[in-house]
């Protein structure tokens, strides 16, 4: 999770799609028409290994764009394949007060 997170303000988009699982991976990512975003923080909230080889990361990662704070908070599931973790998919929420 962390490394993605890296990777994501780095805007490294290579690791980004290598740590995506393949059954939900896009084809690419479209960074260029995107505003630039500076990332200042993530904040792990929970973690739970949910299976064998599957896992959760409930996090809250927080940008600024054009001088705005932005704020996401995603439920991530990952799953271990050949001792590496891929992310699958995740659930966007309102932070919890």
């Amino acid at each position: 999770m962390r490394s993605r997170y890296a990777a994501y303000s780095l805007r490294l988009a290579d690791y980004v799609l290598a740590t995506w699982h393949e059954s939900t991976r896009p084809a690419s990512l479209d960074w260029e028409n995107d505003p630039p975003q500076k990332w200042i923080g993530l904040d792990i909230r929970r973690h739970a290994q949910t299976g064998e080889a599957t896992a959760e990361v409930e996090f809250i990662a927080r940008c600024r764009v054009g001088g705005r704070a932005h704020r996401l908070h995603e439920t991530s599931r990952f799953v271990c394949e050949a001792g590496r973790w891929y992310y699958v998919d995740g659930d966007v929420d309102a932070p919890a007060a």
